[in-house]
C-alpha cells in the first residue's frame, strides 16, 4: 500500500506540476525557442512564479519516483503514471475550462481501467 502511496503522490505532483507551467505558459503567451529569441524565453520561462512553481512540483515529483523506483518493479510502477493522464484531464477541464469530449473521457476511462488490472497483479 505505501508503494501505491508514493506512486500516486508523484503523479500528483507531476499533474500539478503540469497545471502550473500551463497556466504560467498561458500568461507568457506564445513562444519561440529558434535562436534570435532562445535567451529572451527562457528568460521570461525562468522568472514566471507558476512556470517555477511547476518546475519545482516536477522536482519533487521526481524525488518520490525515484524512492518508488527503489522499491517496486519498474513493470509495476511505470503504468502508474497514466492515471496522470486522467488528472490532467479533469485539472485542465477545471482550471482552464477546457472541453471533456465523450472520446476523451472514455480514454480515459480505459487508461484508468487498465491501471486497476495492473494494480491488482
Amino acid at each position: 500500500m505505501k508503494s501505491l502511496l508514493l506512486i500516486f503522490t508523484s503523479v500528483l505532483l507531476g499533474a500539478f506540476g503540469q497545471v502550473s507551467m500551463k497556466k504560467g505558459m498561458s500568461y507568457l503567451g506564445p513562444i519561440s525557442l529558434k535562436f534570435p529569441t532562445l535567451f529572451a524565453s527562457l528568460a521570461q520561462m525562468l522568472t514566471s512564479p507558476f512556470v517555477l512553481l511547476g518546475l519545482f512540483l516536477y522536482a519533487v515529483s521526481t524525488i518520490f519516483w525515484l524512492e518508488v523506483l527503489s522499491k517496486v518493479n519498474l513493470s509495476y510502477a511505470y503504468p502508474m503514471i497514466s492515471i496522470g493522464y486522467a488528472l490532467v484531464l479533469i485539472l485542465s477541464w477545471i482550471f482552464f475550462n477546457e472541453r471533456l469530449s465523450f472520446i476523451r473521457v472514455f480514454g480515459i476511462l480505459l487508461i484508468c481501467g487498465g491501471v486497476f488490472f495492473i494494480s491488482r497483479s
